[in-house]
């Protein structure tokens, strides 16, 4: 329970990372965070621990109290949010295509997706960027270890590095929350978050 995942804000109600619950106690106990209910209504420690939760399972329980897990903070002084470069992932890949195979330009469930290299490793392509993108089982079967031009197949869009988003950098746990949705309903969620590597 205590390492439940907890959505973090900056004090401009920005989703900013993503933390621990046992985590989101401490900085709420020392006042550096406050809990948000899903009117944005902010809540110090004293008055969190006030409120009773009709869930018994989304509690903490203490020698002398039970108090309901908060599933959103805010920072109280965190203005910022991380302006670093989008990681090359397969989270990244798959929004900068739109879940849509480069190849016959067909949307597809994640699930559907492979990632192919425009230029075979086989040919010294690499795992950049500019040399991946999204593509359909039956597209990257029908390519195989050729390049497009070679497979008599049109690439969609040139595949490029995405600008820098807020959210591309976030981890964010399988579990969600609807305590979240305020905050994230315009963020495209999935599991697949690790970093690609060449």
């Amino acid at each position: 329970m205590l390492q439940s995942p907890v959505l973090v804000l900056n004090r401009f109600f920005v989703p900013v990372s993503v933390t621990s619950l046992k985590r989101a106690f401490i900085l709420l106990y020392g006042g550096a965070a406050k809990a948000v209910n899903r009117e944005y209504e902010t809540f110090d420690f004293d008055s969190w621990k006030d409120i009773r939760s009709v869930d018994a399972d989304d509690c903490v329980r203490t020698v002398t109290s039970v108090i309901k897990a908060p599933r959103v903070i805010i920072l109280v002084r965190y203005e910022g949010y991380h302006r670093k470069q989008p990681k090359f992932n397969r989270i990244n890949i798959f929004r900068r295509d739109a879940d849509t195979c480069q190849y016959c330009a067909k949307a597809f469930p994640k699930r559907d997706l492979t990632l192919d290299h425009v230029i075979p490793r086989s040919m010294g392509g690499r795992s950049t960027w500019d040399n991946i993108v999204c593509c359909c089982v039956k597209c990257n079967r029908k390519k195989g270890g050729r390049t497009p031009m070679q497979a008599n197949m049109k690439l969609l869009a040139k595949p490029v590095k995405p600008a820098a988003s807020i959210f591309s950098n976030l981890h964010f746990k399988t579990v969600r929350y609807e305590e979240w949705e305020p905050f994230l309903n315009f963020v495209d969620m999935s599991y697949w978050n690790v970093e690609l590597i060449d």
